[in-house]
């Protein structure tokens, strides 16, 4: 059995497909032993990778992408979310928004796991024509910290994951107004990669782990995988609403969030210019940039 060490930047719901692979043992079916960790904060993965501590760090497509053309060379070698499952939950509003609706607002943008909450939200503002100045964004925090401000009085809106939306909304705390999944179209969210130099060294592994990626996602979307899932959720999150867990889930399955393991060249390109425009990169890698030595297949 050959293994493989995995270093996350978070215990995510949207990781799904990874921990049903491992429980259902799609995985070891594949003569892999996989073991993964979650890193607080996140850019432990980083270190996880240079100091081999991992093989593979799990994370948001964007830090390969801010790093491109840097002396640290990273490869994407899969991915894990074919779409941004995020939401924005409105204080007094009740009903669907449109982004325009973002004007003259205060809007919480938890960050301080990453920057996608608020750039691709930025990025779908300036794609609707809109202007991102006219909204005031509240940033660089962490989402327990903001939604207790936000729950505090702070602010008419605030950005947040399928499971902290529901479990706000569930707390009375308002409404779910906007779904990334509905408006954001498909999206490269989160993949799988590691330094450049390792790729060749760990190519037959990533490959088989990543066809029980792609395996457990096909159980996922078919509904063949409610026992896995159960396990999973039992497992991972104990103190949660199961129910609450599994409407997150089931609505990340239908938006389509693990419908490929494999990165869309037209949703990369999309997500480096949104980037770009927001000065998080110093051009607008390429897919076979950010693949880098790496012979990871790509939808075109």
């Amino acid at each position: 059995m050959d293994t493989l060490k995995i270093s996350a930047t978070a215990n995510g719901l949207n990781y799904l497909p990874e921990y049903v692979a491992d429980v259902g043992g799609l995985f070891a079916e594949r003569g892999l032993s996989v073991t993964a960790k979650a890193c607080d904060p996140w850019t432990g993965v980083l270190d996880d990778i240079d100091s081999r501590e991992a093989d593979l760090a799990l994370g948001g497509l964007w830090v390969p992408a801010m790093y491109a053309g840097t002396p640290r060379k990273l490869s994407v070698v899969g991915q894990l979310n074919h779409g941004f499952p995020m939401t924005i939950v409105a204080r007094d509003e009740t009903t669907p928004v449109t982004l325009d609706w973002l004007a003259g607002k205060v809007v919480l943008a938890p960050g301080a796991g990453g920057s996608a909450p608020y750039e691709f939200t930025a990025g779908l503002v300036r794609e609707a024509g809109f202007d991102v100045a006219a909204t005031r964004f509240v940033r660089d925090l962490s989402t327990a910290m903001l939604i207790e401000l936000y729950q505090g009085g702070l602010g008419d809106a605030i950005i947040l994951d399928l499971v902290s939306a529901q479990e706000l909304v569930a707390a009375g705390g308002g409404t779910i107004v906007f779904r990334h999944l509905d408006a954001g179209g498909v999206m490269p969210n989160s993949v799988y990669y590691t330094r450049t130099d390792r790729i060749d060294e760990l190519g037959d592994r990533v490959d088989r782990f990543m066809d029980g990626i792609a395996a457990a996602m096909a159980k996922i979307t078919a509904g063949d995988a409610d026992a896995e899932i159960a396990a999973v959720l039992a497992a991972r999150w104990p103190e949660k609403d199961a129910a609450l867990l599994r409407r997150a889930a089931d609505e990340m399955a239908a938006g389509g969030v693990w419908d490929s393991a494999v990165v869309d060249r037209e949703a990369s390109d999309r997500w480096m210019r949104i980037l770009f425009d927001g000065g998080l990169t110093t051009h607008t890698p390429s897919l076979e940039e950010l693949l880098g030595a790496s012979t990871a297949v790509t939808a075109s």
